[in-house]
């Protein structure tokens, strides 16, 4: 008789929930940019998310490193946090030089990698499923 297996729901991890952070803090600021357009609220919201968004971040960066270090994992997401925060720095720089022809694609490209290390697990699990 064949066993029948379930899956196991996982938990969310430190890191994953660093990057989810980092991807919604993204989100937002795009939405406040678009409010700048059109109100006065927008420049103070966008502002409070630019910290927002360069703490998680940081909060990226030391999430990779607990992962890599006691934990016993990949030092790779170390070099991938730690390159999204330069990136954020530079963000945070063109932003206060007012720069918005780099500052807006800049944010776009951070959006999507920034996506794409979220669903990175996700991806994983279905191309080792596909190649059973």
């Amino acid at each position: 008789m064949a066993a029948q297996t379930t899956a196991v729901p996982r938990r969310l991890t430190f890191l994953q929930f660093a990057i989810a952070l980092q991807t919604l803090s993204l989100l937002f600021q795009a939405v406040t940019a678009g409010m700048l357009l059109s109100s006065a609220h927008g420049a103070v919201l966008h502002d409070v998310g630019s910290r927002v968004m360069y703490g998680a971040s940081m909060l990226y960066v030391l999430a990779a490193i607990l992962a890599w270090r006691p934990a016993g994992g990949s030092p790779r997401p170390i070099l991938y946090a730690s390159g999204f925060l330069v990136l954020a720095s530079a963000q945070v720089a063109l932003g206060i030089a007012h720069l918005p022809s780099l500052h807006v694609p800049l944010g776009v490209l951070m959006f999507a990698l920034s996506l794409l290390a979220l669903a990175r697990p996700l991806l994983t699990r279905i191309s080792k499923r596909s190649s059973r």
